[in-house]
């Protein structure tokens, strides 16, 4: 297996870790980057894009990072906030008058990006085509009657999020969340992710690789740890909310290997890209870059400050969330304790800590489900001895 990319003086604990995962922890094809005061210290990748064919993964490979997405979506937000042309707390009513049937005028923005709007799952799934068009999505949201009273708690909004967020940023920018990316911050920052993957593109794209999910109905329910034994009943109950939250299309499985799902948008989970763009990205957030920074000081403050904690209502566990970001948590350290970020389902990990201007990506094709994978933890964990 070789290693390609470079490291600073000082990082090299860090492709030790990368190169270990490979050896010692089931990675295919996968990629980490890291800045430091807006500057690459660790840009490494290795492996196989496409186990099938073989065809190796380059330094421009992208990869789809799941849920890491909503934390870029997050940024997008918090620049129209900066701009003055986004009010937080004023109602997503005024912005999408349609949203506010079913009781739902006095919901506002940052209740959409704190997952307290009670909007996690709708009651009839959207045909997965219709689901691509847009539209017929964002009007299941407008109509649909809130799963709880929205404010008294949070349950991750695992697919809804970036419809209903990527609809305020369309309604006040007439452009889509994956335009308004591409226009107003990639481009000008030089960041290659996308949301909304153009055919130009698609050949770049790495091939995602399913390892086996854990079989909960065999586990005898001695044998489930106690603090995880809400969210496993949950995930067994085909009607928990656990479950109708990643059922919100019909038939509810997306292939996200599918070119058709990867041109289109899921703002919430199909964003594509490198783990430089991303890293970039999370620079930007804290630090100049190249002579730019996205979000000021006092946006960025605003934006990771806490708004909600405690046992998730959706997946039935401890989580913490800023205004679209989550911050970090026992089992999930992000960067420290001043960091903030977002991770992928399988694996992929993007956050920031503004105290050391550090900024950190990994992505990975091999999707692995479960608390047993330490891929991204084994790499924080050598970034962190770097940096003592």
């Amino acid at each position: 297996m070789s290693i390609d990319g470079t490291v600073a003086p000082g990082f090299e604990a860090v492709r030790a870790a990368f190169a270990a995962n490979f050896a010692d922890q089931g990675d295919i094809g996968a990629a980490v980057c890291v800045y430091r005061d807006g500057q690459p210290v660790v840009d490494l990748w290795g492996g196989l894009a496409d186990p099938d064919s073989g065809r190796p993964w380059e330094r421009d490979t992208l990869q789809l990072v799941y849920s890491a997405t909503k934390g870029v979506v997050a940024a997008a937000t918090h620049l129209l906030v900066q701009r003055g042309q986004l009010d937080l707390d004023a109602p997503v009513a005024q912005y999408w008058p349609e949203f506010a049937a079913a009781g739902k005028a006095e919901i506002p923005v940052r209740w959409l990006l704190t997952h307290q709007a009670g909007l996690a799952a709708i009651d009839k799934p959207v045909p997965l085509a219709e689901a691509l068009a847009w539209t017929p999505m964002v009007d299941a949201l407008a109509a649909q009657t809130p799963n709880w009273t929205p404010g008294t708690d949070h349950g991750y909004h695992g697919r809804t999020y970036g419809y209903l967020v990527g609809e305020v940023i369309r309604r006040i920018t007439g452009r889509t969340v994956g335009q308004f990316l591409a226009e107003e911050i990639a481009g000008p920052y030089g960041i290659d992710f996308f949301i909304g993957l153009p055919a130009a593109e698609q050949h770049r794209v790495s091939r995602l690789v399913f390892a086996p999910k854990p079989d909960l109905d065999s586990v005898p329910d001695e044998m489930i740890p106690e603090e995880i034994r809400p969210m496993v009943a949950a995930m067994r109950d085909p009607q928990s909310l656990t479950n109708r939250a990643f059922q919100i299309t019909d038939p509810p499985d997306i292939d996200f290997n599918s070119p058709a799902v990867q041109a289109a948008e899921i703002p919430a989970s199909n964003g594509i890209g490198t783990a430089r763009g991303l890293a970039r990205l999370y620079a930007s957030l804290v630090s100049e870059v190249d002579g730019k920074r996205l979000l000021t000081p006092d946006t960025l403050a605003a934006a990771i400050h806490e708004q909600t904690s405690g046992i998730d209502r959706v997946i039935m566990l401890p989580d913490r969330y800023a205004t679209g970001f989550m911050l970090p948590i026992a089992d999930l350290t992000l960067g420290g304790p001043n960091s903030f970020g977002h991770p992928g389902r399988g694996g992929s990990l993007g956050y920031a800590d503004p105290t050391r201007n550090i900024a950190f990506a990994y992505v990975t094709n091999h999707i692995v489900e479960g608390t047993l994978d330490r891929r991204a933890h084994n790499l924080v964990e050598a970034l962190e001895t770097a940096l003592r």
